[in-house]
Parts: C-alpha cells; structure tokens; sequence
C-alpha cells in the first residue's frame, strides 16, 4: 500500500465515482465492485464520498 493522493481521489470520484474508481485507486476492490454494480449508490453514494474525502485531512490519507 503505497501513498495515494488525495486529489486524484478527488477527481477520480467527481468523473468516475460511478464506476467505483475512486475506490479501486483507495485498494477498498469490495466496496469499488459494489459502487460499480449499483452505479455508485444512485449516485448518493458518490456526494457522501465527496464530502468525506473533501474533508479528510491530507496527512492521515493512506
């Protein structure tokens, strides 16, 4: 488990939250199939994800 970026996460969720790819990029694969297969929540799921990485601190992102 390497340093990740917070921004790209960012980004990753904003384009391709539906998709899940923000998850895969935060090795989290179960929860990245699961955002896949439901189009991210219906889209819920992505705005909470924004949220809680635009509010994560730099420092204590994996």
């Amino acid at each position: 488990m390497g340093s990740k970026s917070k921004w790209v996460a960012i980004l990753l969720c904003l384009f391709f939250g539906y998709t899940g790819a923000h998850k895969f990029y935060e090795e989290k694969p179960f929860t990245g199939v699961l955002y896949l297969f439901t189009c991210g929540f219906m889209g819920f799921g992505i705005i909470v994800d924004l949220i809680i990485l635009l509010t994560k601190p730099t420092r204590y992102y994996p």
